[in-house]
């Protein structure tokens, strides 16, 4: 029985995204856009935004709360799969970044459904939890400083119900959580994250090779 997961070279790549349902013209733009800048690594790509707007879907999110957005290419696709009335809380620390994202959002007419927090994004979960709403969110995607991972998890795990979803993007770290010799204080932090997750009893877990590696826990 075969163990494997099929290599994603360029032509799979360009399959899959004329495959997959199409990006709207606001997204495409976006992507593109972010693609010139020096970080463009930090967004994820168009095959794991159809996936993620598959899972909005999939679990009928209405509400949903986004840990680091840079330009905001993630928080444009969730907030288009959600209904006209779903909201998205985003949590970012550069006001620079998620600028670039208010412009498509407002173009792409979701921008009524985007809150956006420019904070640390520990402050801002720590003040939704304070504020009573732990329990309210159906959706969570972490994609931020990965040394701080773990902290965000356990305060999604407050705010997200039973039932709905968190997805932890870059769990794979281009390969290098597999490599035990590889000690760098980012890939310990996911290399534990992970451990941590496939042990939790308090959440059904897996971890997906989607991008660079995408752990989905649903809170029992």
């Amino acid at each position: 029985m075969s163990r494997s997961t099929i290599q994603v070279d360029d032509r799979l790549a360009h399959y899959l995204d004329t495959t997959n349902r199409a990006e709207t013209p606001t997204q495409t733009k976006l992507r593109a856009d972010t693609g010139t800048m020096s970080n463009a690594g930090m967004q994820i790509g168009a095959n794991q935004g159809s996936f993620m707007a598959f899972m909005v879907g999939l679990i009928g999110a209405r509400n949903c709360l986004e840990i680091g957005t840079f330009t905001g290419y993630s928080a444009l696709t969730v907030a288009a799969a959600l209904p006209a009335d779903g909201k998205l809380t985003c949590c970012d620390v550069s006001a620079d970044y998620t600028d670039i994202g208010r412009k498509a959002w407002a173009e792409a007419g979701v921008a009524d459904r985007i809150e956006l927090h420019i904070a640390p994004a520990a402050e801002t979960l720590d003040r939704l939890i304070a504020d009573g709403q732990a329990g309210t969110f159906d959706f969570a995607f972490i994609d931020a400083d990965k040394e701080n991972y773990d902290r965000y998890y356990e305060q999604c795990l407050i705010l997200v119900r039973t039932g709905g979803l968190i997805a932890i993007d870059n769990m794979l770290w281009d390969g290098a959580v597999a490599d035990s010799a590889n000690q760098k204080d980012t890939t310990v932090a996911i290399r534990a994250l992970n451990a941590k997750l496939r042990d939790d009893a308090r959440i059904d877990f897996a971890l997906i090779p989607v991008g660079d590696g995408i752990a989905l826990a649903r809170p029992v």
